[in-house]
This record gives structure tokens, sequence and C-alpha cells, in this order.
């Protein structure tokens, strides 16, 4: 007798952990559910917030205007809009005219490095 209700004790206790192992298990696993849903909210928010601050640059009147004026070729009344070319600007400016530096051989370079 016994026997019989030892047996069924271990077995009852068995059934018992066996529940509570998954039990914990989901518990883990939902956790770092819990945790990645959380980092992603984070994550989210940060987005949203840098969007905030570009919309509130972007509906600034100024940057409307600098828009409407560098993209669409836009102008105020009264003014006049100049097309300047820019082979036209370099050759003003002369940046084509720039000292090139002599080519030395690697080795050359090399020594007058370390020497």
């Amino acid at each position: 007798m016994k026997k019989i209700i030892f047996l069924t004790i271990i077995i009852v206790s068995f059934f018992v952990i066996q529940s509570l192992a998954r039990s914990i298990y989901t518990l883990f696993s939902k956790h770092d559910l819990l945790v990645k849903a959380e980092n992603e909210l984070r994550q989210k928010k940060r987005e949203n917030q840098e969007l905030k601050n570009r919309l509130l640059i972007v509906e600034d009147e100024g940057f409307v205007e600098q828009e409407a004026r560098n993209k669409l070729f836009l102008q105020k009344p009264g003014e006049s809009r100049v097309i300047v070319d820019k082979r036209l600007i370099e050759a003003i400016l002369g940046k084509k005219t720039a000292v090139k530096e002599e080519q030395k051989p690697s080795w050359q370079k090399w020594w007058e490095l370390f020497f």
C-alpha cells in the first residue's frame, strides 16, 4: 500500500514539476518578447522625434522659400533670376589653373618619409 501511495506521489510530483517548468519557460519567452517590443518602441519613439524635428524645419517659412528658389527656380515679384554656367565661373575664378603636384615614384616618397 505504501508503495502505491509513494509511486502516486512521485507521478503527481513529476507532472507538477513538468507543468511548472513549462510555465517558467513560457514566462521567459514572453519576457524576451516584451524586451524586444520595448526596444522597438524606443526606436520608433526616437524615429518619431527625429521626424517631428524635421517637420519643424520643413514647415519653417525660410526653408520653404529657400527650397522654392533653389529647386523650383521660383522668385519673388520684382526679382529676376540669373543662371550662370559653371564653366564660366571656373574660368573666372581660375579653378582649372590649380598647380599640379609633381609625380614622384613610390620608392622616392617612402625614402623621403623615413630619411
